[in-house]
């Protein structure tokens, strides 16, 4: 839909806003609103009062903030209480972050309690009724245009802060209240319907990807579906066997049960002080992704490695000659089968390594426990024929998910392009809001 704009405008006599509705005012926060950031921290201490702690997490993840969206119990004082206590209309925005973006996401209180208060790593935006309503200052707060005044201003290098004086010297447009409130509700309706359309997206993104599990899971222990063994010279309707394992049924008669450390084995990476490391071509790989080269390698290619520690349960091909870097890592020996069927078989069996993890700070696989798990193999040509088809299947599934992620990610773009105009009144959705 094109948007009207207004009839008028004049000078907002801010370079980057340009101009405004001829009877907007252009105010810095602080001469409408009041603001602090909170030191509460999450520590319970008995000598103080029970509160539910709104957190930056609470902020971060969600645009409105409600007592019963299961908020941390802790405990402060009666002075914090009173001085970061939340009510209706406040506005949290997040003031520190490890990512200068993440810098004032706001969040709205739409209902309070007593025992509500703001926690640390945030500050509460209050406005003067006369001057601000909380809903369109939230929408302030989402509008590119208004938050690059504060990302900006923070400060840090791996870290980043927002001083408080920065807060209150945001310019802000600002429109009468009863226009304020207009466009905060059609804001409301337009991103709700948007916020719809994103979730429905979502929804099938995730029925896509069980889809992809299945077919993997159902393929690696069943086979190529009828027309695919056909076409592979394979028996479309082998006879069964029972595998002996409850949770994997009957398998083809022809492939082979056996523990997974007779079908592959998993060893430790290599550790390679970085004084010793030599410029090359050959890939240091580690359970994140490829960290630099060096001269030589300790593992042929193609090969398989996955994390014992974090990235537990994702396993990565690797085509080439590398150095698998650091205990951290295992590196799969493919005993001779396909590495592509490996990886499918090991996606197949994945929960199995979480349910194996040591119970610790930080879970870690056991080789020990993993090498017993039952799986089934097929002979090796089978083995290629079933990549082959999941090779193309799953491409399938994933240029589908890649491309309903692309529409998600212009439906976001233009939702906060759209709250930036109204706020800014680049266009007049007064009529509308109607």
């Amino acid at each position: 839909m094109k948007w009207r704009p207004y009839p008028k405008y004049k000078p907002s006599g801010i370079e980057w806003l340009g101009d405004v509705p001829e009877h907007w005012e252009v105010k810095r926060l602080k001469w409408v609103a009041m603001y602090c950031v909170s030191n509460v921290n999450k520590v319970a201490d008995e000598d103080e009062i029970p509160v539910r702690l709104c957190n930056y997490t609470d902020v971060y993840y969600n645009d409105y903030i409600r007592p019963d969206m299961g908020l941390m119990e802790t405990t402060a004082t009666q002075q914090e209480i009173n001085r970061f206590g939340l009510h209706e209309g406040d506005v949290l925005i997040t003031k520190d972050s490890e990512d200068w973006r993440d810098i004032a996401v706001p969040s709205l209180v739409v209902e309070s309690a007593s025992d509500l208060v703001c926690g640390y790593h945030l500050a509460v935006v209050r406005s003067r009724a006369s001057n601000l309503i909380g809903k369109f200052l939230l929408r302030l707060f989402q509008s590119c245009a208004i938050n690059q005044q504060f990302q900006t201003s923070a400060t840090g290098v791996t870290r980043y802060g927002l001083p408080k004086s920065s807060i209150g010297e945001a310019w802000l447009p600002l429109p009468h209240t009863d226009e304020q409130t207009a466009i905060a509700d059609f804001l409301d309706r337009e991103t709700g319907r948007i916020d719809t359309l994103v979730a429905q997206k979502q929804t099938l993104i995730e029925r896509l990807k069980e889809k992809r599990t299945a077919l993997i899971s159902r393929t690696v222990t069943r086979g190529l579906p009828p027309d695919e063994a056909r076409k592979a010279g394979i028996d479309p309707h082998p006879r069964l066997k029972p595998s002996g394992v409850e949770w994997l049924g009957d398998v083809p008669e022809g492939w082979e049960v056996k523990r997974l450390k007779w079908g592959v084995t998993f060893q430790r990476g290599h550790d390679l002080p970085t004084d010793s490391r030599q410029d090359g071509t050959v890939p240091l790989v580690t359970s994140s992704g490829v960290s630099a080269t060096h001269s030589c390698a300790i593992a042929k290619g193609p090969g398989i490695v996955t994390g014992r520690y974090g990235t537990i349960g994702q396993f990565y091909l690797i085509e080439e000659d590398f150095w698998p870097l650091n205990t951290t890592l295992y590196s799969i020996d493919l005993r001779g089968n396909d590495p592509r069927f490996l990886v499918a078989m090991l996606i197949h069996i994945s929960p199995l390594f979480m349910l194996n993890a040591v119970k610790s700070a930080v879970p870690g696989v056991d080789r020990n426990d993993i090498h017993n798990v039952t799986i089934v193999v097929p002979p090796i040509a089978e083995q290629t024929s079933i990549a082959d088809f999941l090779d193309r299947e799953t491409a399938k599934i994933d240029k589908l998910i890649a491309k309903i992620e692309t529409a998600i990610e212009r439906l976001r773009e233009y939702r906060t392009a759209l709250i930036t105009a109204a706020v800014t009144g680049k266009i007049d959705v007064r009529r509308e809001a109607a």
